[in-house]
């Protein structure tokens, strides 16, 4: 933010906001060899700190949920298995104007933010996948080996978790896309692997970028709170490398319009349903958690990086407040993800790394040098996420 937070009146806002929110306000728990979501009425926890508190844990009162705060930062920690950044935005947006509404004592526009009083609707609350019957089947396509980054650059024995944050004016960077036939997603999946082609000039597996799509709208459930999340496959082909770079994004836009059309995308649900009801067929959590990392291993060899936009963040009135914003995941197990935000007027791309070596960074960079597009590298930080106590873990 752009003042010293209140710790009283966040304190508030939390309040506030998880009343509007309850299906947050739960803990896992276990039954038998069964793992199922509970009410919890405990606080939801805030501490003053940057590194929060461990979630389903005593110290978050069992929560997958927390905040905390240090000087002018307010931070959102959540399981990313209960909601999606398309689910975090929305607390946020609630926080945010319970927050500056009492921290500067103003009257903020509450339309399109979810308040307490809402009357909250079945279609955000119920899971739009878990009784579908109706999804179609996906095809049984094998897909070949995409570059790997990190054995590429022989970063195997660099485990330093690392984060560098870049910013780009949004005015700059949407007229650059308009001049090119891009968009922000697409655009910087394109930039990432023309700059990662162009360090493995000679390699036999193709850069595949994937890009995450938003599932709601697919299933027709726009409030919809679950994490639903998919992925379009960008793959950047040798016969593009010569092309001009406006023809090259007008190829990924057709990519992704193919690959976002509805029956594509429910084939696309159906398929991760189809691998929840696999590992959760097993009768043991050590059966369970080698189907997961067998699967995860898959998409691993098949994916070089991993772009995610959820959108503009449009946090109404409140954005004024606003000094910078950044959303940190974890990183796949390849290495590489970037995550775009957009707020206050200008992008943020975190490049979340499994390594420190700035050497993609720094290759990307050059691509947006090169095509005369302006850059803040704001910092480098070590990629530090609250762990979460999961039960089949300890």
């Amino acid at each position: 933010m752009r003042d010293l937070i209140y710790s009283d009146v966040l304190r508030h806002a939390v309040d506030s906001t998880m009343e509007r929110y309850p299906y947050f306000c739960v803990e896992l728990l276990k039954k038998g060899e069964q793992y199922f979501f509970a009410e919890n009425h405990r606080p939801v926890v805030i501490t003053n700190s940057l590194h929060g508190v461990d979630l389903n844990s005593e110290d978050s009162n069992f929560h997958m949920i927390a905040f905390c705060f240090l000087d002018n930062w307010i931070i959102l920690d959540v399981f990313h298995g209960m909601t999606d950044g398309t689910g975090a935005y929305e607390v946020l947006r609630t926080l945010l104007y319970y927050y500056c509404s009492e921290r500067y004592q103003v009257k903020l526009n509450d339309e399109g933010i979810r308040l307490v009083g809402d009357v909250i609707s079945e279609e955000e609350w119920i899971d739009p996948v878990v009784n579908r019957t109706d999804l179609p089947i996906p095809p049984r396509n094998e897909m070949p080996n995409a570059l790997n980054l990190i054995a590429s650059a022989g970063l195997e024995y660099d485990h330093r978790h690392t984060v560098y944050s870049i910013s780009i004016s949004e005015s700059e960077f949407m007229r650059f896309n308009l001049d090119n036939d891009g968009s922000p997603g697409t655009m910087v999946s394109l930039l990432l692997s023309r700059a990662i082609a162009k360090l493995y000039p000679d390699s036999k597996d193709p850069v595949r970028i994937a890009l995450c799509v938003n599932q709601r709208n697919a299933l027709h459930t726009p409030l919809a709170h679950q994490s639903l999340v998919g992925g379009i496959m960008l793959e950047y082909k040798d016969k593009m490398r010569d092309w001009s770079l406006e023809r090259q994004s007008t190829a990924y836009r057709g990519m992704v319009f193919v690959q976002s059309q509805e029956e594509n995308v429910l084939m696309g649900v159906a398929s991760q349903a189809g691998i929840t009801r696999m590992i959760l067929s097993k009768e043991s959590d050590p059966e369970r958690q080698g189907a997961a990392g067998y699967i995860n291993s898959l998409a691993s060899r098949v994916i070089t990086a991993t772009v995610s936009y959820v959108g503009k963040a449009n946090y109404k009135e409140a954005e004024q407040y606003i000094r910078d914003f950044r959303v940190w995941t974890s990183s796949a197990a390849n290495g590489l993800t970037v995550e775009i935000s957009a707020v206050n007027g200008r992008f943020t791309l975190d490049f979340l790394q499994t390594f420190s070596s700035p050497v993609f960074v720094n290759a990307f960079l050059k691509e947006v040098e090169d095509n005369g597009i302006v850059y803040d590298l704001q910092d480098v930080n070590k990629l530090e996420l609250p762990n979460i106590k999961l039960p089949w873990t300890e």
